[in-house]
């Protein structure tokens, strides 16, 4: 044998080894991945890049939590109230070593475009009455409609006002007064809540409150983008603040704040809070530092954290040198009561440009929102000149957003997490581009085709599109 002759034995054949593709990375793995992405418009532009990338992110709520708390919310800009009769506007905020951020900006219609206009008057605007969840809930005092608009996904919902018997001011009006809701929709709140799971479904929370003697009563009235329909509550009282009002003086809150699931009205004149757990549709009370009784709403604002601390920011800007921004938190004591507790203090000149010194004893102070953990702050100095910041409070880190012609109020504006990232156990079938192309239909906005098409693309696929073109 040829062995025997000294000769080796041939070498033998080994396969190739199978070549590792995406199918061979786990899902885990690929989610510890995403998470080192600097921002969502990155995670949106990676997930649709194939369907298991999709499939990884999609398949686990754990992990859309856990890239939330790692990353700061996703401010694309701020929308400010028209003056007059026009269309809000919004003022992108602009990063360009972020091309991610920049095309979501790019993508979105934050023109408003889909807004509808008075054929009578097209000059007649919209009114913001709230921005929360990606949405902006917008009123036309010169209609009975309410507007609910995603300017990123460009989902439109048209409904009507709730029913009069919740702007019902008088218990029983006089027979010769006529009173309609149009009279009192000035009065009225909207709030918006999104389905997590299901974004194309919401609820609107509106709530009027009826100003008396020592008590304030409330109307709650909530509709359903799933009936269509209006369910109106009955009257009912709401707690009542420790410190009795004066006699013959009226319990008035101020605008509504909404925050994780709360809405909060701050006392006019005493250290109180009224509450409404939107969930339940059950209110309670919240007692302030008593100091806090007649602060400014301007220089007030409850919220909350990252982690979901109920937290307020309050400025003392009685002098813009010596005055102060304190923040605090409502947590547990070494006894384990909960209470308002002093977490910092920064003295307002910190938020003071020093090259506008000559102006700095005229320089006022606004908080203009607070969300996930995150206060925004006007400073005006003169009619022309005015900064927006933004003020983190885990970190501290000031930042200038705007400079010089910024106007307020403004609303911030916070891209939601997208429907497309999110597993729908309506349709576990999703397509990667699910959207539809819509029109306005009556009350509402009816699905008319499917996505892809050049016509209907939503903002994140246009999003992608530009993703696409910059690499």
């Amino acid at each position: 044998m040829d062995f025997e002759l000294g000769l080796l034995p041939p070498a033998a054949k080994h396969r190739p080894s199978a070549p590792t593709t995406i199918t061979d990375i786990s899902d885990d793995l690929l989610r510890e991945i995403f998470l080192l992405l600097p921002s969502l418009p990155s995670l949106v532009r990676a997930a649709v890049a194939c369907r298991i990338f999709l499939h990884a992110v999609r398949s686990s709520p754990a992990f859309r939590r856990r890239f939330q708390a790692k990353h700061p919310p996703q401010l694309l800009g701020f929308f400010n109230d028209p003056r007059g009769n026009e269309i809000p506007s919004f003022n992108p905020l602009r990063n360009r070593s972020d091309l991610d951020h920049t095309a979501a900006v790019r993508g979105a219609d934050f023109y408003l475009t889909r807004l509808p206009e008075d054929s009578c008057n097209p000059s007649l605007g919209w009114e913001i009455a709230s921005c929360h969840s990606g949405y902006l809930v917008l009123v036309n005092r010169t209609t009975p409609k309410i507007g609910a608009y995603n300017p990123f996904t460009q989902a439109m919902d048209l409904f009507p006002q709730p029913p009069d018997q919740i702007a019902a001011y008088f218990p029983e009006p006089p027979e010769e007064i006529v009173l309609s809701l149009k009279d009192f929709s000035p009065f009225l709140e909207f709030h918006i809540v999104i389905s997590e799971e299901d974004q194309g479904m919401f609820r609107m929370v509106s709530v009027q409150h009826r100003n008396t003697q020592r008590q304030v009563q409330a109307c709650i009235a909530v509709f359903s983008s799933a009936t269509r329909e209006w369910k109106v509550s009955p009257w009912v009282e709401t707690p009542t603040p420790l410190q009795p009002e004066d006699d013959g003086e009226e319990m008035l809150f101020e605008a509504g704040m909404q925050s994780n699931g709360f809405v909060y009205w701050k006392h006019t004149s005493q250290a109180y809070v009224l509450v409404l757990n939107i969930a339940t549709l059950q209110f309670s009370g919240l007692d302030l530092p008593l100091f806090l009784g007649e602060v400014d709403s301007e220089l007030f604002i409850l919220g909350h954290t990252k982690d979901g601390k109920l937290c307020m920011v309050a400025a003392d800007d009685s002098n813009a040198k010596i005055g102060t921004l304190d923040v605090w938190f409502w947590t547990a004591d070494d006894h384990g009561v909960e209470k308002w507790m002093l977490q910092d203090t920064y003295p307002l000149s910190t938020f003071l440009d020093v090259t506008k010194s000559s102006t700095e004893d005229h320089a006022t102070l606004k908080v203009e929102g607070l969300v996930d953990g995150f206060v925004y702050l006007s400073i005006k100095y003169d009619v022309h000149t005015q900064s927006l910041l933004s003020l983190c409070l885990e970190t501290g880190k000031l930042s200038k957003l705007f400079d010089d012609t910024y106007a307020t109020p403004a609303h911030p504006y916070i891209m939601a997490w997208p429907s497309s990232l999110v597993y729908n156990k309506a349709n576990p079938c999703l397509k990667i581009q699910k959207d539809s192309q819509t029109k306005i239909s009556g009350d509402s906005v009816a699905d008319v085709g499917p996505v892809g098409t050049k016509e209907s693309s939503s903002a994140l696929v246009v999003s992608s599109q530009a993703y696409k073109s910059e690499i």
